[in-house]
């Protein structure tokens, strides 16, 4: 579980590699993987295009949705740290005119912070 962050250089990171030998197939022509970020079983890709939230579904994870969200869609979100008793951090997302956002929870093992600090680069611009 990791994360990686990456500008585009001729040299790729081998997390690079492997996300883009793994998710290449859904880019289009020109689109590269800027951040990456695994939160439990899924994924966070940050193109230099869109939000790409690979979620893998069921007990055997062979079922997989790929959600692409154009960064223009998403009209908000905030984050939620854990508690003293619920220690996982939540991060919501509000995508076009939707009025329940999209919510995804992140443990320890990755900081809610660093995904909103990409989120908040590519929607603020």
């Amino acid at each position: 579980m990791g994360i990686f962050s990456v500008e585009s250089k001729p040299s790729a990171s081998m997390e690079t590699r492997k996300f883009h030998s793994e998710y290449g197939k859904l880019l289009v022509d020109g689109e590269i993987i800027e951040a990456g970020f695994v939160v439990f079983r899924d994924t966070f890709l940050f193109t230099n295009k869109r939000l790409l939230l690979i979620d893998i579904q069921g007990i055997s994870g062979r079922q997989v949705e790929y959600l692409s969200i154009p960064y223009s869609n998403i009209t908000k979100f905030s984050v939620q740290t854990g508690g003293s008793f619920d220690l996982d951090a939540e991060l919501r997302i509000w995508i076009g005119s939707e009025t329940i956002p999209m919510e995804k929870k992140f443990n320890k093992d990755l900081s809610v912070y660093d995904v909103q600090k990409v989120l908040a680069s590519h929607v603020l611009r």
